[in-house]
């Protein structure tokens, strides 16, 4: 039996230990080495390339109408409203005959920044969604991991490749549909050629923006949830379906120029997201 003196002195230990891991410099950031999530409730703070999560959900690897892919990577965790995101709008493609969706990036177990790739996907409300369609069959776990995407965009960048087909659309629209959906990222052109050919309701197009390379998956971002207060939204959408003058800058000389001598961005570090996420961080 353990004596009171010991007990005191193994919960001093805790305490003070506990301290010492808040107190880490910011260069010993560990999102990425952290493999599980932190404690419910499900909170997030901070914004989409600031931010963490806390009590976050893992993706099942499989379900009715998805199938994760790189899982090794382990950024198959989110905030659960975008967990039940992803199920609710593959069961309903599934339905529709989709044949099923091959699920990106998350986020990590709490979220952050992350050693490689992503700036954003910090606060477990964004999903990449590969436009390559499922196949029939499960996918084995080293196709899970070798199988590559498929560009939508011809050589070039303005146009769309042969490989895009009218599905596509609607599998967007269908996504922008969706209430908590706050935008989706695309490339340009795949953005420009759905201006160019969609009739009837166009405002889902608002939702769609154009960003640099999603050429091969689509970039889905929520709302931040319900009474989250904590957590930072991005600048509001502005007016109009988008395909408009700010969407023809992107195929400008200009902003081929800008992609061309772009410097990468430094990685945040702990003292750069809210006070919060050291105690998603080294917490429980």
């Amino acid at each position: 039996m353990h004596s009171a003196p010991c007990i005191a002195l193994a919960a001093a230990f805790l305490y003070f230990a506990g301290l010492a891991a808040i107190a880490r410099p910011a260069q010993a950031v560990g999102f990425s080495d952290v493999t599980t999530p932190s404690e419910p409730p499900a909170q997030v703070f901070g914004g989409h390339a600031k931010g963490c999560v806390a009590g976050s959900e893992a993706l099942p690897l499989e379900g009715d109408g998805w199938q994760v892919m790189r899982p090794s990577r382990n950024r198959f965790w989110g905030h659960p409203t975008l967990v039940a995101f992803i199920e609710n709008f593959a069961g309903s493609a599934r339905a529709a005959g989709w044949p099923g969706l091959l699920i990106g990036d998350l986020a990590q177990p709490r979220g952050g920044p992350m050693s490689s790739g992503h700036r954003s996907h910090q606060t477990g409300l964004d999903v990449d969604i590969w436009f390559l369609p499922a196949p029939p069959q499960a996918l084995s776990r080293s196709d899970r991991e070798g199988l590559s995407a498929v560009s939508m965009v011809a050589e070039g960048g303005t146009t769309l490749s042969p490989a895009w087909g009218d599905g596509y659309a609607w599998l967007l629209q269908t996504a922008a549909q969706y209430p908590e959906v706050d935008r989706i990222f695309v490339n340009p052109a795949i953005k420009q050629a759905l201006c160019d050919t969609t009739t009837g309701d166009r405002t889902w197009l608002a939702k769609l923006r154009p960003w640099w390379g999603h050429d091969a998956h689509f970039h889905v971002g929520l709302h931040c949830p319900a009474g989250d207060g904590e957590c930072v939204e991005r600048p509001a959408i502005p007016p109009g379906d988008g395909c408009d003058a700010s969407l023809a800058w992107w195929f400008s000389a200009e902003a081929r120029e800008q992609l061309r001598t772009a410097t990468p961005t430094p990685r945040p570090t702990l003292d750069d997201l809210p006070t919060a996420c050291r105690g998603v961080l080294f917490g429980g």
